[in-house]
């Protein structure tokens, strides 16, 4: 196909009445500069293998077919991924996928479309979903090369604090990659336009994983009850989380380097890791996974 911009559902959506499905969490960009920003912060190479979350009216699609060699969208609602999957019918490289992407692993869609190879993740996605579609992807085998998504500013925020304002889902997302966020984007950017205000994500998926594949159950374990009760010192929230006592958990984090009286958000993914040797080596967190 040409390089020209092939076009999108947008105007037949309008000519159907049909509307962007609330359920669905459908908020659809149509802005062109928008939509070639957060393919300019892919930094995608020549022939880049693309999976598009959510592409909706293709609007992104649209910006993305020309510039890529294989290029797979998988949509959830059904109108539109048949809408989507004809007008693209004449685009080798495009493959739309009805399906949740939440279910279908990379491998798979991967091995459906043309084979295993590097591959990169965009989407303008629901926001209900940013969570569980992160982790879908980042706990992948194989990982993305990189990430980037459309999603809620707050969230975006949480997910590249640094200490002292670190939570469980900047813990989670940063042990697998580094995020930065590129730009952000106002309410009246997207169709409909969404109560909050947008960010576009960029998650670098690193070679390796900042916790060691060994240690990753019990370091989540530990984290996840370290954060469980925010608002205590971690001695305490640790204790009651993992059913230690507080004082092995002040043991532990003596061991580590920590202050009894450090919180949560206070500690950076290298301390969780030295935390989380130290819990293990006193005690059966390993076991219970």
């Amino acid at each position: 196909m040409d390089s020209q911009r092939p076009p999108t559902l947008l105007l037949q959506l309008k000519e159907l009445g049909l509307k962007p499905r609330k359920g669905l969490g459908q908020h659809f960009l149509t802005d062109p500069n928008i939509l070639d920003s957060i393919v300019d912060a892919a930094d995608l190479p020549p022939d880049a293998v693309v999976i598009e979350v959510g592409p909706g009216p293709g609007a992104l699609t649209a910006a993305l077919a020309p510039r890529v060699g294989r290029l797979i969208a998988v949509e959830l609602d059904a109108r539109l991924a048949e809408m989507l999957g004809a007008l693209y019918a004449d685009w080798e490289q495009v493959h739309v996928i009805h399906g949740d992407a939440l279910k279908l692993s990379p491998r798979e869609l991967l091995e459906r479309t043309g084979g295993l190879a590097p591959y990169f993740v965009l989407g303008n996605i629901p926001y209900y979903i940013t969570s569980p579609l992160l982790r879908h992807y980042l706990e992948a085998e194989p990982r993305p090369e990189r990430l980037v998504f459309t999603l809620q500013l707050d969230v975006a925020r949480r997910i590249v604090a640094r200490p002292p304002q670190m939570s469980l889902l900047a813990v989670s997302v940063q042990v697998y990659a580094e995020p930065t966020i590129v730009r952000k984007l106002p309410p009246g950017a997207f169709t409909p336009p969404p109560k909050v205000h947008s960010a576009v994500l960029r998650l670098d998926v690193r070679a390796q994983p900042l916790v060691p594949d060994a240690l990753r159950e019990a370091f989540f374990r530990v984290v996840r009850a370290g954060f469980g009760q925010k608002r205590k010192t971690l001695r305490n929230s640790l204790a009651a989380g993992l059913g230690l006592s507080p004082a092995q958990m002040a043991e532990a984090l003596q061991a580590a380097g920590l202050s009894p009286k450090a919180r949560a958000q206070e500690l950076d993914i290298p301390a969780w890791v030295r935390l989380t040797r130290f819990i293990s080596d006193q005690s059966s967190v390993t076991s219970h996974q």
